[in-house]
């Protein structure tokens, strides 16, 4: 059955940097657009960035435009988020989603923790 699977989180310092990769199986990743999104509690769930299932669109919520970058390797079936100049407010977990139309189809990770604080 399709799976996503995060991974990379931790704790970082402000001013830190944090690479996250979420690896993808048993469905055809080349065909789903991925994103990245994050959750803190008792607040809804909020996209971070997207990424076109070709690679070539990608689009960031205004918050992190300039410090974080998604990007996808479909040989791999993985995409990334490379997260820097990391603040307080980005602590969060953060979930990978693949999502697809015609039919519309979407997976979720399992989310994985990134907690920035001296």
């Amino acid at each position: 059955q399709a799976q996503l699977v995060e991974s990379g989180g931790g704790l970082v310092q402000p001013g830190g940097s944090l690479r996250l990769s979420c690896v993808a199986s048993g469905f055809t990743f080349r065909s789903y657009a991925m994103s990245w999104h994050r959750q803190t509690p008792g607040k809804e769930r909020e996209l971070v960035a997207a990424i076109t299932s070709s690679g070539v669109g990608t689009n960031y919520a205004d918050s992190v435009k300039g410090r974080f970058t998604i990007s996808r390797d479909n040989v791999k079936n993985t995409v990334y988020l490379q997260m820097t100049s990391l603040k307080p407010e980005d602590t969060a977990v953060y979930y990978c989603n693949a999502n697809r139309r015609n039919p519309v189809v979407e997976y979720w990770g399992q989310g994985t923790q990134v907690t920035v604080s001296s």
